[in-house]
């Protein structure tokens, strides 16, 4: 299942800055426990879709997965022993673009070891640092 728009108003985006921490989707919403972006950076729907299978594996029939970001940026890519000039390449890859405290993923219905271990697994295929985080309760 891979993760794309399914149209956008233009295919070739700018590469851009990513500057600040994340002020939206920073908080644990729909699960238990969530996984948290230490670090800035792209996150590949490749990344994504193999942090999917990694859990979903792990937790087999139990509790249930979200993932809280969405690959909305395409990355051009120009073919190999291209020469300079000749325009900007066609879209290769699509990304989500991650602030430090960026919520990845979240996990409800399962104990908070097998979280954590489930986590441990999506960690390994991340290109970004992450921290294991539960659900704040109000007071």
């Amino acid at each position: 299942m891979r993760m794309m728009p399914k149209r956008v108003k233009f295919r070739k985006t700018h590469r851009g800055k990513i500057k600040g921490n994340a002020t939206r989707g920073n908080t644990v919403c729909f699960g238990d426990y969530g996984l948290q972006s230490t670090e800035k950076g792209w996150v590949t729907a490749q990344h994504l879709e193999a942090g999917r299978v990694a859990a979903t594996q792990y937790i087999s029939k139990e509790g249930k997965l979200f993932i809280r970001v969405f690959p909305h940026k395409s990355i051009t890519a120009k073919p190999i022993e291209t020469r300079m000039g000749k325009g900007k390449g066609e879209p290769d890859k699509w990304v989500a673009v991650v602030k430090p405290g960026t919520v990845l993923y979240e996990l409800a219905g399962v104990t908070e070891e097998m979280a954590k271990s489930a986590f441990n697994r999506i960690a390994y295929k991340m290109p970004v640092r992450v921290v294991f985080v539960k659900r704040r309760v109000a007071i």
